[in-house]
C-alpha cells in the first residue's frame, strides 16, 4: 500500500514506496489517494498526485519487465457523493488501473462520537462504477464477511473483492445467492 494510511505523504515520496514496492516484488500497488486534498476540494492536487504514481509504476514495472497494477483507494466513508465521483473521475484521467472503496483502516465517528460505517457499500460501488464505466476497475473492499455481502458488491459493479474473510466467503457460501451475468 502506498501513501496509508491518509494518502497525505508527499507525491515525491509516494513514488520512492512505488520504486522500493515493485523492486520488491510487487505487482500491484494500492495507493491512497490524498484523502485531505480531496475533502479541500484540492482536485488537481489529487489527480496530479495519483499520475505521479501511475507514472512511476510504469517506470519501475518496465525496470523488471512487467505493467504494475494501479488502484487507487477512495476511503468512500468520508467522501460525500459529488466528491466521490470527482475522485474517480481523477483516478480515471491519471491512468489508474482500479479505484477501490477502503484501507479498512478509517474510523469515522458521527457528531455524538458514534461509530459511522467504513469500507465498502453497494451504493458507493455503484456510482463508482457508473462513474468510470465498464473499462476500469472497481475494487470492494472493508466489511465483506460473508458470501452474501460480497455478491451484492459484485452485482453492484465491483469486479474485485478485498477480504480478510476469504476462507470464511467459501465455506459459508450460499448458493442461493446469484451473480449478474455468471451462468449457472
Amino acid at each position: 500500500v502506498i501513501g496509508f494510511p491518509f494518502g497525505a505523504l508527499s507525491s515525491k515520496e509516494k513514488t520512492d514506496e512505488v520504486k522500493a514496492a515493485v523492486a520488491d516484488g510487487a505487482d500491484e500497488l494500492d495507493m491512497v489517494m490524498n484523502i485531505g486534498a480531496a475533502l479541500d476540494g484540492r482536485f488537481n492536487d489529487v489527480e496530479t498526485d495519483i499520475a505521479a504514481v501511475v507514472k512511476a509504476s510504469v517506470s519501475a514495472g518496465e525496470k523488471v519487465g512487467k505493467k504494475i497494477i494501479v488502484k487507487v483507494i477512495l476511503e468512500t466513508c468520508f467522501l460525500d457523493d459529488a466528491t466521490l465521483v470527482t475522485c474517480c473521475q481523477c483516478a480515471q484521467k491519471a491512468g489508474a488501473d482500479f479505484v477501490k472503496t477502503s484501507t479498512g483502516f478509517a474510523s469515522p465517528k458521527g457528531i455524538d462520537g458514534s461509530q459511522l460505517p467504513n469500507g465498502a457499500s453497494v451504493h458507493h460501488v455503484t456510482l463508482m462504477r457508473k462513474t468510470v464505466g465498464p473499462d476500469m476497475g472497481v475494487k470492494a473492499s472493508g466489511g465483506i464477511h460473508s458470501s452474501r455481502t460480497a455478491v451484492s458488491m459484485l452485482n453492484a459493479g465491483a469486479n474485485r473483492i478485498g477480504t480478510s474473510s476469504g476462507t470464511k466467503l467459501i465455506d459459508t457460501w450460499d448458493e442461493s445467492i446469484k451473480i449478474k451475468g455468471w451462468d449457472d
